[in-house]
């Protein structure tokens, strides 16, 4: 399987095309994928669905794809590697970066197609101009380009991890409303380990602690602590996969004891080491 490579940490550019000249491929970058114009499928991970104008794709690191396309289709391209988000070139002021792309990342399903699952058209809209203002900056560059690139990334962030926050929450709101704001609240604050104990929780939803497991289990698949750690585990394995952060650092951020702990758990939820995955995840599969 052939894997395009890109060497800068990040860059867009606009293709119009009447064919897909390449093979299904793989990258090293991720990729945000806007179709101005035209129509066709987007086959990603053996997998086809429609594409048409005005849709929006994320395609992370290492997935399959590539497009057939039945009518002449202009793509915005907008690529980024994982150097984009390492602690050395990151803006102070954008820290939080990564744990949005690595949030999205988490809960985003590859397989659905389009990013933007809002009914309305303002939001989807407000994501097209971001697009195309980056692309302006791009060309025109200046002093002020590169941060301004860098904040106009962050609303885009935002607005995706606000489309998948909704869709958890309202899942949680089908079974009970107050289930779908706990969901929201924990999804929130996966990084703040105190606001996110059973004790806290209990007193931000006015239910007595004695029963919120029970409540919680009622409208969920998992135990409080079990949800908790599986959400905590999903934001670890794109730490893993796209960033230079250590295991060390990571069990930090996400609140577990420390590395032997995080390393502890990710065994027991994946049956193989944190190093055992890390290796898969970069092997290339036949094809």
């Amino acid at each position: 399987m052939q894997v395009e490579q890109t060497f800068k940490p990040f860059e867009i550019h606009i293709e119009e095309l009447d064919r897909w000249e390449k093979r299904p491929h793989k990258h090293n970058f991720f990729e945000l994928v806007f179709i101005e114009k035209g129509e066709g499928l987007q086959c990603i991970n053996l997998s086809k669905f429609p594409y048409a104008s005005g849709n929006i794709f994320l395609l992370p690191p290492l997935d399959c794809h590539s497009f057939d396309i039945k009518e002449r289709t202009t793509f915005y391209f907008i690529r980024f590697t994982d150097l984009y988000f390492t602690k050395q070139t990151l803006n102070s002021s954008h820290s939080d970066w990564f744990k949005k792309l690595s949030y999205v990342l988490s809960n985003y399903n590859k397989v659905s197609g389009d990013i933007i699952k809002s009914r309305s058209s303002l939001e989807r809209d407000l994501l097209i101009n971001l697009i195309k203002q980056i692309h302006q900056e791009y060309f025109s560059k200046d002093d002020y380009s590169e941060t301004i690139i860098e904040s106009l990334m962050v609303s885009i962030l935002n607005i995706l991890a606000r489309n998948i926050e909704r869709s958890y929450v309202d899942d949680g709101h089908g079974k009970d409303y107050k289930f779908g704001e706990i969901i929201r609240y924990i999804q929130q604050h996966l990084y703040e380990k105190d606001k996110i104990t059973l004790e806290n929780l209990a007193a931000e939803f006015n239910i007595a602690p004695t029963y919120f497991s029970e409540y919680f289990k009622k409208h969920s698949d998992f135990s409080f602590q079990e949800y908790v750690i599986k959400s905590k585990l999903k934001l670890a394995e794109n730490y893993f996969k796209h960033s230079d952060y250590s295991i060390k650092e990571i069990a930090y951020m996400l609140g577990f004891t420390d590395a032997s702990h995080l390393s502890k758990i990710f065994k027991k939820y994946y049956n193989m080491t944190i190093q055992n995955f890390k290796r898969d995840e970069v092997q290339v599969c036949a094809g």
